[in-house]
C-alpha cells in the first residue's frame, strides 16, 4: 500500500534505492542483467514484456501477451483491433497504469507495426510513454 503524505504518494518499493525489484529491457548489458530500482521503471518493463510476448509463449499463462508479431504478415491489419488487444492485455496484466492513448501505425509492404503507448501511473497520475516498432526480426524500443 502506498505511503501518503498530503499530495505525495510513494510506493514502499521505492523507499530503499539499494534494493532491485526486477529487471529492465534490454535484459542483458555486457553479460549482466540490468536491474530496476523503482516501481515506475519496473512497470515500464512489465508493459514492454506484455507487448513483446506472444500468447502461449509464457508457461502456465497461455493468455499472457499481446501477440503482435502474429499480425505482421496479414494483408489487412486492423489497427483498432491491435489497440483493443493492447488495452485488454495491459488492464489485465499491468493494473498499476491507466492507458491514456494507443496509437498504431503500420507499413504492410515492409511488415512493420509502430506502436506508441501513453499511460498514467495510478499511484500519482504522472504520464509516461513507450514507442515500440515491431518487424519480422526484432522489435525496437524507445521511451
Amino acid at each position: 500500500m502506498p505511503v501518503n503524505n498530503s499530495d505525495i504518494s510513494i510506493n514502499p518499493l521505492d523507499l530503499n534505492k539499494n534494493v532491485a525489484i526486477g529487471v529492465v529491457f534490454p535484459l542483458m548489458n555486457g553479460g549482466n542483467f540490468q536491474q530496476s530500482f523503482t516501481l515506475k521503471e519496473q512497470v515500464k518493463s512489465n508493459i514492454i514484456n506484455v507487448l513483446l510476448t506472444q500468447q502461449g509463449e509464457r508457461v502456465n499463462q497461455p493468455d499472457f501477451g499481446a501477440g503482435l508479431k502474429n499480425v505482421l504478415f496479414e494483408n489487412d491489419i486492423d489497427q483498432e483491433e491491435i489497440a483493443s488487444r493492447i488495452n485488454e492485455q495491459l488492464q489485465t496484466y499491468v493494473p498499476e497504469v491507466n492507458i491514456d492513448n494507443v496509437l498504431v501505425d503500420t507499413d504492410v509492404d515492409r511488415h512493420l507495426i509502430f506502436i506508441t503507448l501513453v499511460y498514467s501511473f495510478l499511484l500519482d497520475n504522472t504520464q509516461d510513454s513507450i514507442q515500440i516498432n515491431i518487424n519480422q526480426s526484432s522489435p525496437g524500443m524507445n521511451g
